[in-house]
């Protein structure tokens, strides 16, 4: 049962219609397919109106649970408050940040800035992220994205050692760009344990925080 909050279609830059991306995210056994597409502001009310149109559908004949918002991207990090915000009010139900990953020229300070406004859900990616902004997130409960995306999961060993050291939440995310970028429940726990995450904390990053999360964007969904 895998949960992946985090998956981009043919909106922004991602290869598949949203209902296919469901499809196929079915038949690798998902129980939650985040749709995130890459936004700042513009478009952000059409995007999350389309998006909408095809959950509806989709959950109707499918056994999965769609999750519709936005992944903040190279954002001027004085503007993500305002970017989030203007993501909420226009319908999404999670909203990610595109982190300071190595492999992008991602403005410095995004992390920090998303993880203080109390508007951003998941630190996708977070890249050489302090030990200040981690202990942030675990005070303010905001998920830090262990990913199996190429490039970006070359600090996964860092993500994962200072959110166990400072009780920080992980999930696993794909950051699905083409059909094979969607994970398998045995991949994203291979890719967990890989991040150095002990086995002992595998059921809460694959099951019990993916599941909090949950409970918190169908929280906005039905509000």
């Amino acid at each position: 049962m895998v949960f992946d909050f985090h998956t981009h279609t043919f909106w922004s830059d991602g290869e598949l219609s949203p209902m296919e991306q469901a499809r196929r995210a079915v038949q690798r056994g998902y129980r939650v397919l985040g749709l995130t597409d890459h936004v700042g502001v513009g478009g952000v009310p059409e995007l999350i109106k389309a998006l909408k149109a095809d959950r509806e559908i989709i959950e109707r004949y499918w056994p999965i649970t769609v999750v519709v918002g936005v992944e903040l991207t190279h954002v001027p990090a004085e503007a993500i408050p305002e970017a989030a915000r203007f993501a909420l009010d226009a319908g999404a139900e999670i909203v990610v940040l595109h982190g300071e990953t190595p492999v992008e020229p991602v403005p410095e300070g995004s992390n920090h800035a998303a993880i203080i406004s109390g508007l951003v859900d998941v630190i996708g990616h977070p890249g050489h992220i302090t030990e200040e902004d981690v202990r942030e997130a675990a005070a303010r409960d905001i998920f830090l994205e262990i990913t199996s995306r190429r490039g970006h999961s070359l600090t996964n060993g860092h993500v994962a050692r200072l959110a166990q050291r400072y009780g920080a939440k992980m999930i696993v995310n794909s950051d699905t760009h083409s059909p094979s970028d969607l994970l398998t429940s045995d991949f994203q726990r291979s890719v967990a344990l890989g991040a150095g995450i002990e086995p002992s904390l595998l059921p809460d990053v694959l099951q019990t925080w993916p599941e909090e999360l949950l409970q918190r964007v169908l929280a906005r969904r039905e509000g």
